[in-house]
């Protein structure tokens, strides 16, 4: 069959005309885009391909930004804990933050926002008691106890766009510091939606404006120390989205107040990993209002002039929730995903959009997120891309995308020619997996899988960020081994369990540490939540909990669900109580070899009726347990790997699937397949370096592969 083409979307890039146009005919590009520091020319422009623009609707905007010092974004930062020796304490507020991202806002309208608190009694300290003197930047508190701590919480003025300040850092860009705008003020906004105009109309040969997110970027402190320069990261924080407006405008509207602890809550702030307080929640309304009404406009205005409206979903995305209530509002056309793994494929594939694609991973930048030399000597980029393409093809096989493609520099590539090889090959597979996609849906076996948190489809197929930046949490293992299993996954609140969602499933998996958004929290204090859960295994379904799973401390036992899983932990309230003695036992077929959990210690067993599959030193890390006609499954931790993403599928299909005959599974756990029964396609895949050998058993006998390391066959039945 000839070539497909289409579905990638190229970097180009003034100066590399003809690479830019090769790379577009080898890699099958129909579409070529600029990057963030780079720029198309008219050669480019009028070579018939389809055209992305890159805005960032709130910086590059210097001129304005300067003329408008006020109209910049904040943030509320707070101050390490002071310890007073005497009656009176100075605090300097700014000494520990990084100048060139942040600057105090003293005005009058922030000044009210700001607050000081005694730390060791965690009360307010009274405005009367303290003075702000701007010349030293210095907080005067008087009237303080001895031997107390002290922190102050301010406005700030961020002045240096992370994004650019990233970018900078990275590239070792010698350019203007771009600042962001706050279009909560109207004279901003006014700005914007003309400049939005404007520039559609100055632009006759784009295609699609890539909105590079919206209007508030994921939450980066950056400290004053190199020692100590990222105080704090979190891709899912609304911390970026205050100011004095915007809290004058929550007051108004809300008929309460939101203070600066609101946000700082004692130093820890309000993660996303965090269950959220109602608080909270008003705010993440509220601030999400704000951001459909207001892109809607610049939305409108691109649709207007007969472009496609994309967003990218990252960098300034918060408040746009691609899975909140509001996202229709928008009016996207498209969903653009950066990915290094297989769960934010699958994240932007269920955004409910005409147009979803992924910018793949490495990035055309000498150096990687993590620091590393990328294309650069030292780097293998090659490599690098068959990683990350490794992690998100699985993805690909459960769900479709209609796009790929790179961004950054491509002049970059042509000291890597196997990379440029290597990205045609991905392409051609991709192209090929829409193929079989367009036939409709692949095999799934039987269990249907919830997973039980407290933000539910919110934060479906995510948590707050990529995945080597939430390492320490199990969920996100989980989703990543999820993410290319053949089974239907959707994520569920605790409110839909009372609302009755549990029917729809087989399996509910809940994973996180005690207190965590990802366990549950004080959610699990609710009765009907509880009842309901216990009701449900005890009619068939299974409980799946990793790590503390349903902890909140209160009742007879610190796992709520410690009936079902048959297992709980000792938080030191037991040291003189016996324990149920144990032996482990082997389910054939069940715990591949590699495969591994976490160890925890503290953990017992409650009835000993709980199989135990794995341990140590007498702590149960693998357990499954009888309850009623269903099951409680415990392991006290996962990490993602392909031991044991297969012992993840053998448990569901254990439980969940005991009729199952074995149809479109691989007998080799480095492989996974896919089948396509509207065609008679079965495609099968080679997650590790080394050539595998696999068979799968199919409705026509058993089919046998022999596949190259990271490479895929397929065969019609």
């Amino acid at each position: 069959m000839s070539r497909l083409k289409g579905g990638f979307t190229l970097p180009g890039e003034a100066g590399y005309e003809k690479l830019t146009l090769k790379m577009a005919e080898k890699w099958g590009a129909d579409v070529i885009r600029d990057s963030d520091g780079t720029v198309l020319s008219d050669e480019i422009l009028d070579s018939g391909y389809g055209i992305y623009s890159t805005i960032c609707i709130i910086r590059d905007h210097n001129e304005w930004a300067k003329a408008h010092p006020g109209q910049l974004q904040q943030t509320f930062l707070m101050t390490s804990p002071a310890l007073a020796t005497r009656s009176t304490l100075d605090i300097e507020i700014m000494k520990e933050f990084f100048r060139g991202q942040f600057a105090a806002n003293a005005t009058e309208a922030a000044m009210k926002h700001w607050q000081v608190y005694d730390r060791t009694t965690n009360m307010e300290v009274s405005g009367e008691n303290w003075n702000y003197e701007k010349e030293t930047e210095t907080v005067h508190i008087h009237g303080v106890t001895p031997f107390h701590t002290y922190t102050v919480s301010f406005l700030a003025y961020r002045i240096w766009e992370e994004i650019s300040m990233y970018n900078h850092t990275t590239n070792n860009w010698d350019k203007e510091h771009l600042m962001q705008v706050d279009p909560r003020y109207p004279e901003t906004k006014a700005y914007l939606t003309e400049w939005m105009e404007n520039w559609c109309k100055s632009h006759p040969d784009t295609t699609v404006v890539r909105f590079t997110s919206l209007f508030y970027n994921f939450v980066w402190i950056w400290g004053a120390d190199e020692k100590n320069r990222n105080l704090f990261t979190d891709w899912g924080s609304y911390d970026f989205t205050v100011s004095d407006k915007a809290l004058d405008d929550f007051a108004k509207e809300y008929g309460y107040a939101m203070t600066a602890e609101d946000f700082v809550n004692k130093g820890l702030r309000h993660v996303t990993h965090m269950p959220a307080d109602k608080r909270k929640r008003d705010w993440m309304e509220f601030t999400n209002k704000f951001v459909v009404e207001t892109a809607k406009e610049l939305i409108d205005i691109t649709h207007k002039y007969n472009k496609k409206a994309y967003v990218f979903y990252d960098d300034s995305w918060v408040g746009l929730e691609p899975y909140g209530e509001r996202f229709k509002e928008f009016g996207f056309d498209g969903l653009i995903k950066c990915v290094f793994s297989g769960y934010e494929a699958r994240l932007c594939a269920g955004v409910d959009v005409e147009t979803h694609e992924l910018r793949l991973h490495p990035y055309l930048f000498p150096v990687g997120l993590g620091g590393a030399p990328t294309f650069m000597e030292g780097g293998n980029p090659t490599l690098d891309a068959k990683k990350y393409w490794n992690n998100v093809r699985r993805a690909l096989l459960r769900e479709p995308i209609q796009r790929i493609g790179l961004g950054g520099y491509l002049h970059l590539t042509e000291d890597f020619p196997d990379f440029q090889d290597y990205i045609e090959k991905i392409s051609d597979e991709f192209r090929m997996m829409q193929q079989y996609h367009s036939s409709g849906k692949p095999y799934s076996i039987k269990p249907r899988v919830a997973v039980l948190h407290y933000w539910g489809k919110l934060r479906s197929w995510t948590l707050s960020g990529h995945f080597h930046e939430t390492y320490m949490h199990d969920l996100i293992h989980v989703n990543e081994s999820l993410s290319g299993l053949p089974v239907e996954v959707d994520y569920i609140s605790f409110e839909d369990v009372k609302a009755g969602a549990l029917k729809k499933y087989d399996i509910v998996i809940n994973a996180g540490s005690a207190g965590d958004a990802w366990s549950g929290g004080d959610a699990w204090k609710d009765e009907a939540v509880v009842s309901r859960l216990y009701a449900w295994a005890y009619n068939g379904g299974t409980f799946i909990g990793i790590n503390q799973p349903s902890a909140v401390e209160g009742y007879d036992s610190f796992y709520r669900m410690a009936p079902v899983l048959g297992l709980d932990e000792d938080t030191g309230a037991r040291v003189c109580h016996g324990k149920w003695q144990f032996e482990t036992t082997s389910i054939e077929g069940l715990i591949p070899e590699g495969a591994s959990v976490t160890k925890k210690e503290k953990r017992f067993l409650t009835d000993g009726k709980a199989q135990v599959l794995m341990a140590h030193d007498g702590n149960p890390d693998l357990t499954i347990h009888p309850f009623g006609k269903g099951f409680g499954i415990y392991m006290g931790g996962f990490r993602y790997s392909l031991e044991n993403t297969r012992m993840l599928l053998n448990l569901l299909i254990y439980v969940g699937d005991k009729e199952s005959e074995g149809f479109y599974l691989t007998d080799n756990l480095y492989t996974e397949c896919a089948y396509y029964p509207e065609i008679g396609r079965l495609v099968v895949i080679n997650n590790s370096e080394e050539t595998q050998t696999v068979n799968v058993k199919t409705e026509k006998g058993v089919k046998t592969f022999m596949i190259e390391a990271f490479d895929q066959e397929a065969t019609d039945l």
